[in-house]
């Protein structure tokens, strides 16, 4: 009995359904360029969500593949956000008096900041003009003047007593040079002339001089001695009521200008920390008012490089690290490079005079996630994780609330700093974008994570091809030719670029929503036909853009081509053969991926080895794989074995394979491998097969079967199509089919043929010609079938093994009785 014709698609199945005229649309002219976020409903929701909840811990973690619009969609969201005006602040960091090593934060409102630090400034700059003028003014020098005269009085007068009474003794005060000093020294006088003491001594040991004159020379110095002590006691006190008497004319002149500038900034900037900011200033300006008094270097000094001096007034400058004041929205920043400095910002160091590096207050810069207070930052989460000490940093703001500017240099270690600014608490919500497995390693191993990240928006790769989507991806198309200047897409072209939408979504019923390769595609098919001098863009001019992609990328697929072509992989495309089968397999290089055909081969004999699986024995079987050859193993039990026990050996190889094989997408055509072997049934060699199976026997969809069909299209129109090869596939595969054009021809022509099928029965019909069986009743299948001729190749293997086992045991019994000793007769 023959089988049943097979079930055979037609052409128009073989790719997406996608009729624009039904729409009325006949060019992208005919819609408005979309200004909206293209599907994403799911993570739109959740996105508006994470940035409408102002509680900590709501920050997103946006998940998708590359090019789905992520990033795009959060800058267009925030950009559309509905807000009032932002309540956004400046900062702005400042000496500390008291520690210069703890710079203070001062906060103020937007604008503020800016208007503080302009005050200080001409505060400063009013004080240096001003002051100066006082030391000048002729009634500060009078008043100086006279101070410094009557001290110079009372010094005169003390000096003058002490000189009559140092005559009066007959002493006289001589200098002497004493290295880089003089020293001074009281000598008497003798006829006129000054003596030492030492000199005269050896004058009396001499008898030439007195020696009760020298005693009384001695006492005299001794006395002189303790008064001059005294007068030098007395004038460091004068100097030093000077000095004092002086500070205090300064300050009497100076400081009532000072505390009224002050005090119109304390007016102007109300606030406790200002304030005290304000009264740190006001004293240290006031204790120090030489600063005032510029210092020039002497004649014959060069005056020192402008790196090395240090501005007098550096300590009263207003380091503004974030200025607002024209800042109208929320600020969204986007921080492309997420090293530790650029997120945090960094501590400038400059060297000083004496050749060490140095930083203060002055040289603190913000970084981006100051620069996104009051806002959102976006950072991309594979390029933070990338970078050393990032993560860490940052899950410690989002912990806290709070930060601080702090220098990060490994490397550097001379260059350290003592330098500890003051926290600043900020709110801003922190949205990372990155993979799912970036996302599912740190949701499973950073214990943090979640509490910091309670917001997933998940963006789908693919979307339902519907008239609503199809006019998406019309007015996607007219956005890319208006802001890019390309001439607009006919209907065709728009239909061809809606189907390679569904080609990338693997889905005829799907389009996909990775816009960064469907805008691609529409940018190099309005160049090729722009370079044709068109007007508009054609469905030849996409189709040329797809297969101009491909090429630049398939190399490798036309080297292994090649191969196919010079029957150096030894593949049949024709024919039959028994035990013999074309499975189909994927490639993938990273940018393309392509399928070809694998010659799998099987030998079945007596033994009780099962399903021998050749790659596993080598070492080249993944786990999958291994998987899909147990549940064939299943199913010829289930099948066969019911009644009788499974005797056979039969082993699997995928011929000419030297690199590793996974997944289960073979497992019926070894199946069909195995039945034509048994049954000793060829199979026809221009038919290939793929699709996994359970232990039913049915038959399960699988990945890429457009790669698939088309690698096995390509290898029969290299070796000649004989209108009879085709591909077998899982009937769930159907709605997957999005194929090239060349394929489409084909079938239409009659000259390649795909098969959909839903159980072993159906697919070992097609391959062989034979019907497949059906079980009876009484035991066995239909007489003649596939699956007769299995079961009666399978009962012969039992007999044989069984009828080797019985001689082997019999030669065994033999071995062990000829073995066996005589016993002796007794007497």
């Amino acid at each position: 009995m023959a089988p049943k014709k097979p079930k055979e698609l037609k052409y128009t199945e073989l790719t997406a359904d996608i009729n624009l005229k039904k729409y009325k649309i006949r060019s992208s002219e005919d819609v408005e360029p979309c200004t909206n976020i293209i599907s994403q409903e799911r993570a739109i929701k959740a996105i508006k969500l994470g940035l409408k909840v102002k509680s900590r811990g709501y920050n997103i973690f946006v998940t998708g593949l590359t090019g789905t619009g992520r990033s795009t969609t959060i800058k267009k969201l925030l950009e559309d956000l509905e807000t009032n005006t932002p309540e956004l602040n400046d900062y702005c960091y400042v000496n500390n008096f008291k520690d210069p090593d703890q710079p203070i934060a001062l906060v103020f409102k937007a604008g503020e900041g800016g208007a503080f630090k302009r005050s200080v400034e001409l505060m400063i700059s009013t004080l240096r003009k001003s002051v100066p003028k006082i030391f000048n003014s002729e009634d500060y020098k009078t008043r100086r003047n006279r101070i410094a005269a009557d001290f110079e009085g009372r010094q005169k007068a003390l000096l003058q007593d002490f000189e009559k009474k140092m005559n009066e003794a007959g002493f006289v005060m001589m200098q002497f040079q004493v290295g880089a000093g003089v020293r001074n020294e009281l000598q008497p006088l003798v006829d006129g002339e000054p003596q030492s003491l030492d000199k005269l001594d050896r004058l009396v040991k001499e008898g030439k001089f007195q020696k009760d004159q020298l005693d009384d020379m001695v006492a005299k110095r001794e006395k002189l001695r303790r008064e001059m002590s005294i007068v030098e006691v007395e004038s460091k006190k004068m100097l030093e009521k000077l000095d004092a008497a002086l500070e205090e004319l300064d300050s009497s002149q100076i400081a009532p200008l000072i505390k009224s500038k002050i005090q119109v900034l304390r007016k102007k900037f109300p606030g406790e920390k200002v304030g005290q900011y304000l009264d740190d200033v006001e004293k240290a300006l006031i204790s120090d008012l030489d600063r005032f008094k510029e210092a020039r270097p002497r004649r014959g000094e060069e005056e020192a490089p402008a790196f090395r001096k240090k501005e007098p007034f550096e300590e009263f400058t207003v380091n503004l690290i974030l200025d607002n004041s024209e800042t109208k929205k929320v600020p969204v920043v986007v921080e492309n490079a997420p090293a530790y400095r650029n997120i945090f910002g960094t501590l400038e160091r400059v060297v000083d005079r004496f050749g060490y590096w140095r930083t203060d207050f002055s040289r603190i810069n913000a970084g981006s996630l100051l620069q996104a207070a009051g806002g959102y930052l976006i950072i991309n989460a594979l390029d933070l994780f990338t970078e050393a000490g990032s993560w860490q940093a940052l899950k410690r703001f989002l912990m806290s609330g709070e930060f601080s500017i702090t220098g990060y240099d490994p490397f550097y270690m001379m260059a350290g700093s003592s330098l500890k600014p003051e926290s600043i608490p900020i709110d801003v919500k922190v949205v990372l974008i990155g993979e799912r497995r970036i996302y599912s390693i740190l949701y499973s191993h950073e214990e943090d994570f979640k509490k910091i990240f309670k917001i997933k928006a998940e963006f789908d790769h693919v979307m339902e091809l519907n008239e609503y989507h199809l006019k998406d991806y019309i007015t996607f198309v007219k956005k890319i030719t208006t802001d890019e200047n390309l001439i607009p897409f006919d209907t065709g072209a728009l239909e061809e670029v809606a189907g390679y939408g569904t080609r990338l979504a693997g889905h005829k019923n799907k389009l996909s929503t990775q816009f960064t390769n469907i805008a691609d595609i529409i940018r190099e098919a309005g160049f090729c036909a722009m370079d044709k001098k068109r007007k508009m863009v054609k469905r030849e001019d996409v189709r040329e853009a797809i297969d101009a992609k491909r090429e630049r990328v398939s190399l490798i697929e036309d080297k292994i081509q090649e191969m196919y072509v010079e029957n150096i992989y030894m593949v049949k495309t024709s024919g039959k053969a028994v035990g013999q089968i074309n499975g189909l397999a994927v490639y993938s290089t990273g940018e393309h991926s392509f399928g070809k055909p694998s010659k799998i081969t099987v030998r079945t004999s007596v033994g009780r080895a099962g399903v021998i699986n050749i790659e596993r024995e080598s070492d080249l079987s993944g786990p999958v794989h291994n998987k899909g050859v147990l549940v064939l193993s299943g199913f010829l039990r289930g099948k066969f074995a019911k009644n009788k026990p499974l005797v056979m050996s039969a082993s699997i190889c995928f011929e000419q394979s030297y690199d590793g094989i996974d997944g289960d997408s073979a497992s019926s055509t070894e199946i069909y491998g195995i039945l034509s072997a048994l049954a000793n049934v060829p199979i026809d060699q221009g038919i290939a097969v793929t699709g996994s199976v359970n232990q039913y026997g049915e038959i399960q969809p699988f990945g890429g079967v457009n790669y698939k069909i088309e690698g096995f299209f390509d290898v029969c129109k290299a070796k000649k199509l004989t209108g009879k090869q085709g591909v077998i596939i899982p009937i769930q595969n159907v709605s997957d089919l999005q194929l090239k054009p060349e394929v489409v021809e084909a079938v239409k022509a009659g000259k390649f043929h795909i098969y959909p099928v839903t159980t072993i029965e159906q697919g070992i019909e097609i391959l062989t010609g034979k019907p497949a069986g059906k079980e009876l009743k009484k035991g066995g299948f239909t007489k003649g079938s596939i699956f007769d001729l299995v079961d009666k190749e399978l009962d012969r293997l039992a007999r044989q093994f069984k009828s080797s086992q019985e001689d082997e045991k019999k030669k065994d019994d033999d071995n062990n009785s000829a073995d066996k000793p005589k016993r002796k007769k007794k007497k």
